[in-house]
């Protein structure tokens, strides 16, 4: 099925579209639809073509776009639950996910590479940022934005506990080119200062 842009403008579905963030998905992570499912997309896609094959009148266009907008928020429902029902496929995404961020924060480059990107850990995981935004605040309630976060963090707070460094060289270490930028992430993650962090440990 396809829908000119043009079609969806001044209606309300022009201000939402933008939300549906299955749009931003790879070819590889399609929608696993049970029969059930299917039942009811086709139903919604017959709706739409039974209304654009019919007399055209004023209520016409505003009819095919509520179809329209119905089947999206169908597809994300159930992009939703492949994402708790495909529980092991999932799983075993998170599972990467940590042994890839341990395994950078663990390296001894991080002043080379700087801090991961969602770019960079969507591509070694094989899957569109989009989609793994999606999956990661099914799961966990947090971005990968957030989870890179606190990951750092948490090497942070080894690296304060368990060292001499100052801040300004576990900042360096961590791939920040200032330990300001640094130390700003810190106390909104750990809701206290690296100094005062590692204080609390003498």
């Amino acid at each position: 099925m396809l829908i000119h842009p043009d079609f969806l403008w001044y209606s309300e579905l022009v201000k939402k579209i933008s939300h549906y963030e299955f749009f931003g998905y790879a070819v590889n992570e399609a929608l696993f639809l049970s029969e059930k499912e299917e039942k009811i997309l086709n139903r919604i896609i017959e709706n739409i073509q039974q209304e654009y094959h019919s007399n055209i009148d004023k209520f016409s266009k505003q009819i095919i776009i509520s179809h329209i907008e119905t089947l999206l928020n169908y597809s994300e429902r159930f992009y939703n639950r492949q994402f708790i029902t495909r529980e092991k496929a999932h799983h075993q995404v998170l599972e990467c996910l940590e042994n890839l961020l341990t395994a950078y924060f663990s390296s001894d480059d991080l002043t080379l590479k700087g801090l991961p990107t969602v770019q960079y850990v969507a591509e070694k995981l094989n899957v569109s940022q989009s989609y793994l935004g999606s999956l990661l605040r099914t799961l966990t309630g947090q971005n990968t934005q957030q989870h890179i976060h606190i990951k750092l963090i948490e090497k942070a707070k080894e690296k304060l506990s368990t060292t001499n460094l100052t801040i300004s060289e576990i900042a360096y270490e961590l791939g920040f080119e200032h330990s300001q930028a640094f130390s700003r992430l810190f106390k909104s993650k750990a809701n206290q200062s690296p100094l005062e962090f590692r204080q609390s440990f003498n």
